[in-house]
């Protein structure tokens, strides 16, 4: 085929106006769309100018190659110029009720001469009958529609030979009005293609019927200001048909013969692929094709949008009929005899295109990496612009897409960021509420240490001076008074070593221990009543880590004492330790009556206790809070007095790095 010598890039995408949309890849027949990041990039080696993408994007992020500058640099150059209007014009400019006044504005931009392309569908038509009459069988695709001939070479390229060895009605027009004007004519198609842009270097340059109307906007040129004015001969036929359905075969005055079923009529980017597919493998024995890519020119890329397919069809039948009646048949005879001597012939070339499909050991990983483990997960929604699954898998391997373009991948992996953000947001206001309650508990310290230290030195003496009266009195009734002030005194120097042990900040002596057999050495160290039952729940990978020993017992054995008054009525104690990565979680876990909500907040102040008078100095929780926290651990709470919300009672948590000084 007589390609443009320059290599284009016929369409483009503006993608700050891209919305991830995929309508272009599922509009696309060749799937000349790669997705990076979200955003569609035409790949010009894979693209057959067929406009689809430009025509479907809601948000115009897909242009084409405008050349109205250069049109206007050209007529303003002096050089004589000729414009080529496509037959579907009478589809585009709905608005201007006579044809001659469209001419008048076109020859009022500076065009020497105002032609037909349809003449050119003329020349083709007769050409095509004679293939077809000579035809013994061999099945043949009309070469009219530059789509197509690219799609075929690039894409079925083994069916080049089965291409109609002719040139299309603009080339052939072209051919007439330079061997009637000259080859320095300089010709300038306009009509509803963008492929057109890149079909022949016959054509000067190409515009769509949508730039021409830029142009009219440009040169402010209105109908009302403008001399109606007829084509410049050569007048064409029937050939003004072309646009619509079946309209080559009506100019070649061949009616298809439902009996026989030797020609097909398809268009639209389904039923063309349809058509040459079967036709590739041999399924569909028929002598002619007539393929377009659009569903007629009349619906072409570069046609303004808004527009109803068959109000167009009409339009350009009545224009058609008119035309008819008015035709000079002498004049158009002899055009025609003037047009015998034109070669019309052409050639094409196969330029295989096809990617290589990827093995089905790599489609499947694909698959498998979006959730689609088995057939069962294959959805074939054609949300992603792709018709099946595999086919989107096949896209990804080869570059041309990308996971998050699946629908329910994408929809999956959000509900997977909402859990993980939720998670993330409780995790966040338990350290915040952690934050708040250490804060408030170093304050606490601080003041328990001060009290402590002042308090210590004053029953240091009260505690020795007594005991030296104790041993030297011997009256009894006096022995009892100070005994009790002995006692009371011991009292307080605990209270203040609970204090100290509180706000203490001195170092851990850490050994490494055994967790499963330390652990069980605390609850043997504990008095459980009959009425209660303890399990002990390992799931420890290591179970070795490094602690206090003596300390970490202390908080144990607290604990597990607190557990078993929290259950007077019997219950069930659970210890549960198990690790994750470097830390180790020891829950102990009772079936008591729990803490209650306004409680919870107060359970590691100092002297807070829910215990009788007596019972409690409210320092035991506290002081486990401490150690922990030397060994830059945690410890949380989770509790439940209400039955109707879950089992009661209460689960302390500890968390603990396997190696602190880690």
């Amino acid at each position: 085929m007589a390609h443009n010598s320059k290599h284009k890039q016929l369409v483009f995408t503006v993608k700050d106006r891209c919305r991830v949309c995929f309508t272009c890849v599922r509009e696309c027949p060749v799937k000349a769309i790669k997705i990076v990041n979200g955003q569609a990039e035409v790949i010009s080696e894979r693209c057959i100018g067929c406009g689809n993408c430009v025509r479907v994007c809601s948000q115009d992020a897909k242009v084409f190659l405008k050349l109205t500058d250069e049109v206007i640099a050209l007529l303003d150059s002096g050089q004589r110029t000729a414009a080529c209007l496509a037959p579907s014009f009478p589809a585009e400019f709905t608005e201007i009720e006579d044809y001659q006044i469209l001419v008048g504005m076109v020859k009022a931009l500076g065009f020497d001469l105002v032609t037909e392309v349809a003449f050119g569908a003329d020349m083709v038509a007769v050409a095509y009958r004679d293939i077809y009459e000579k035809n013994n069988g061999t099945g043949i695709i009309s070469s009219d529609c530059p789509a197509i001939v690219y799609y075929v070479e690039h894409f079925q390229p083994e069916l080049v030979s089965n291409l109609a060895p002719l040139v299309s009605p603009m080339v052939a027009a072209s051919r007439f009005l330079k061997k009637k004007h000259g080859d320095d004519l300089q010709i300038v198609f306009i009509g509803p293609c963008i492929a057109k842009k890149a079909e022949s270097d016959d054509i000067h340059y190409s515009l769509t019927f949508s730039e021409l109307r830029e142009l009219f906007e440009i040169k402010n040129i209105r109908p009302e200001a403008v001399e109606p004015r007829e084509f410049d001969p050569p007048h064409a036929g029937k050939g003004a048909v072309f646009p619509i359905s079946h309209g080559l075969l009506q100019n070649m005055d061949v009616e298809p013969d439902l009996t026989k079923g030797d020609i097909i009529v398809a268009e639209g980017r389904r039923n063309f692929m349809d058509a040459i597919n079967e036709f590739g493998k041999g399924t569909l024995k028929v002598r002619h094709l007539e393929l377009l890519c659009c569903e007629g020119c009349i619906m072409g890329p570069g046609m303004t949008k808004i527009g109803n397919k068959y109000q167009r069809r009409a339009l350009v039948s009545q224009f058609v009929e008119n035309k008819m009646k008015k035709l000079d048949k002498d004049e158009w005879n002899q055009q025609m005899s003037i047009a015998e001597g034109i070669d019309l012939s052409n050639s094409f070339q196969a330029m295989d295109r096809r990617m290589d499909k990827p093995s089905s050991e790599r489609i499947a990983e694909v698959l498998f990496n979006m959730g689609k483990n088995d057939a069962s997960d294959y959805l074939d929604c054609g949300a992603c612009g792709y018709d099946t699954c595999v086919e989107h898998a096949i896209a990804i391997v080869q570059g041309l897409a990308e996971n998050e373009m699946c629908l329910p991948y994408a929809i999956e992996k959000l509900h997977q960021s909402i859990e993980k953000l939720n998670f993330s947001n409780i995790e966040l206001n338990s350290a915040r509420e952690a934050l708040k309650q250490s804060e408030k508990l170093a304050h606490m310290g601080q003041l328990s240490a001060g009290i402590a230290h002042e308090l210590n030195n004053p029953l240091g003496v009260i505690t020795m001076y007594s005991n030296l009266i104790l041993d030297d009195t011997t009256d009894a009734s006096l022995r009892d008074d100070l005994q009790l002030i002995v006692e009371q005194a011991d009292r307080c120097r605990k209270i203040v070593g609970g204090l100290l042990n509180f706000a203490r900040k001195n170092q851990v002596r850490l050994t490494e221990t055994h967790l499963e057999k330390f652990a069980t050495r605390s609850l043997q160290s504990i008095v459980v009543p009959q009425s209660v039952t303890v399990k002990l729940e390992v799931e420890l990978q290591d179970p070795y880590l490094f602690i206090d020993a003596d300390q970490m017992m202390q908080v144990l054995t607290n604990l597990e004492k607190n557990a078993i008054e929290a259950m007077p009525d019997g219950g069930e104690l659970t210890v549960i330790l198990n690790d994750k990565n470097d830390d180790i979680h020891i829950t102990i876990r009772d079936t008591g009556t729990g803490i209650s909500q306004e409680n919870m907040d107060k359970i590691f102040t100092p002297f807070f206790t829910t215990k009788e008078v007596g019972k409690g100095t409210g320092l035991g929780l506290p002081l486990c809070y401490g150690i922990v926290k030397m060994h830059k651990g945690k410890i949380n709470v989770v509790s439940n007095t209400i039955s109707t919300k879950g089992p009661l009672g209460t689960s302390f948590i500890i968390t603990l790095p396997r190696n602190p000084n880690d």
